[in-house]
C-alpha cells in the first residue's frame, strides 16, 4: 500500500510539472460571430471559412471569429449587423438589392456581363460608392468584397433558346432577372438555395439560377442535368462587414491588423476566382453534364429591350424613390465598360 500511495504522489507530481510546462493559451480579448450564407463549392466560402485563422494569426490571438451559417436567414445577415444582432456578417449585395438599386447593378440585363467587366466597374467607382452605401444605411464598415462564381441556369430540360424560357418555372434571387425572366415567358420562383434540390425533384420548379460552383457542389446535375450560361446576372457580389460600433471600440493596432488581413483576402479572393469556376465547370462534366454557353448573338436576344425594358424600368423606379438619379448611374456604368 505504501508503495502504491508513493507511486500516485510520484505520478501526480509529474503530471504537475508537465502541465506546469505547457504553454497557456491566451483567452482572445475581443469575440466575434459572423453570419454567412451555406454556399458550398464557392470562394465564398472558402474565403470566410478561412477568415478565422487569419484574423487569430494576424492578431496574435487578441480576435477569435465564430462563423455560423445558422444564426440569421441568409437575406438578414447584412439586416443583423445594421441591427446590432451581429457584430460581422458575410453578405451579398443582390440580396438587398430590392431596396437599394446601386447593390444591384450586376443583375440588369446586358450590362455587365462577366466578370472581366464586374472587377472593370467596381475599380473605376463602384466599390467606393458601395462602400459609402454600407456606411450610411447599414452602419456598417466594409472590411472586404468579392464576387461568387458565374450564375448558371441548371433545369430539367435543355434552354437553349429565347422561347425555351416560356413557361417555366425557374428560381431566381434578385428582382431585375424576375422582370426579365417574366418579360421572356417564364415563371420566376423566389427560392433559397437550399431548397431547390427538393424543388426540382418535386417538380415544383423547372430550374434555377445559383452559382455554377454551389450547383455543382450540390451536385444540381444529378436533378437538373442540363447548365446553361445565358449570362443573366452573371456576378453577384459578396462583402465582410462589421458593425460600426463594434469597429469603434477595438484598438487601433487591432484594426489596423485586421484590415491588413482582409485586404490580403480580398486580392486571394479575385486573383483565385477563376481556379474556382474550373472545378466547378469539372464537377459538372464529372456528373455527365456539360456547361453550354449562349452565343453572343442569343444573349443580346434575350437581354433585347423589350425584355429589358422591364427590369431597368422598375430598377430606375426604386432608384428614384430613394433620391438617385438611375439613368446617370448606368451610364456611368456604361462609361466605365467603354460601352
Amino acid at each position: 500500500m505504501t508503495n502504491q500511495i508513493g507511486l500516485g504522489r510520484l505520478f501526480g507530481a509529474v503530471a504537475v510539472s508537465l502541465v506546469a510546462a505547457m504553454p497557456v493559451m491566451a483567452e482572445a480579448e475581443f469575440d466575434l460571430t459572423m453570419g454567412v450564407i451555406t454556399s458550398p463549392g464557392d470562394v465564398y466560402t472558402a474565403m470566410t471559412q478561412g477568415l478565422p485563422e487569419r484574423i487569430d494569426q494576424a492578431t496574435d490571438g487578441r480576435v477569435s471569429i465564430t462563423v455560423s451559417d445558422s444564426l440569421v436567414a441568409p437575406n438578414q445577415v447584412a439586416g443583423a449587423v445594421r441591427d446590432g444582432r451581429l457584430p460581422m456578417s458575410a453578405a451579398l449585395h443582390t440580396y438587398i438589392s430590392a431596396e437599394e438599386p446601386r447593390m444591384g447593378i450586376f443583375n440588369l440585363p446586358g450590362l455587365i456581363n462577366n466578370i472581366d467587366e464586374y472587377v472593370q466597374v467596381r475599380e473605376a467607382f463602384w466599390r467606393e460608392d458601395v462602400k459609402t452605401i454600407w456606411g450610411e444605411r447599414w452602419n456598417a464598415e466594409m472590411l472586404a468584397d468579392g464576387a461568387w462564381c458565374p450564375t448558371a441556369l441548371f433545369s430539367k430540360t435543355p434552354i437553349h433558346s429565347v422561347e425555351d424560357f416560356k413557361g417555366k418555372r425557374i428560381r431566381i434571387h434578385n428582382p431585375q432577372t424576375a422582370e426579365l425572366l417574366s418579360a421572356l415567358g417564364g415563371l420566376p420562383v423566389p427560392m433559397p438555395t437550399s431548397e431547390m434540390v427538393p424543388a426540382l425533384e418535386r417538380g415544383v420548379i423547372d430550374g434555377g439560377f445559383t452559382s455554377i460552383c454551389v450547383g455543382a457542389a450540390m451536385e444540381l446535375p444529378r436533378v437538373a442535368p442540363h447548365v446553361q450560361d445565358w449570362a443573366m446576372s452573371p456576378v453577384t457580389g459578396w462583402v465582410i462587414l462589421v458593425n460600426k460600433d463594434t469597429w469603434a471600440e477595438l484598438p487601433d493596432d487591432v484594426k489596423a491588423q485586421m484590415s491588413a488581413a482582409l485586404a490580403e483576402l480580398e486580392d486571394e479572393a479575385f486573383s483565385t476566382y477563376q481556379t474556382y469556376v474550373d472545378i466547378a465547370v469539372a464537377k459538372v462534366e464529372s456528373l455527365g453534364s456539360e456547361l453550354w454557353v449562349a452565343p453572343d448573338d442569343l444573349k443580346a436576344a434575350a437581354a433585347a429591350e423589350s425584355y429589358a425594358d422591364p427590369a431597368y424600368a422598375s430598377w430606375y423606379a426604386t432608384a428614384k424613390d430613394l433620391g438617385v438619379d438611375g439613368e446617370a448611374y448606368v451610364q456611368q456604368v456604361r462609361e466605365a465598360l467603354g460601352k
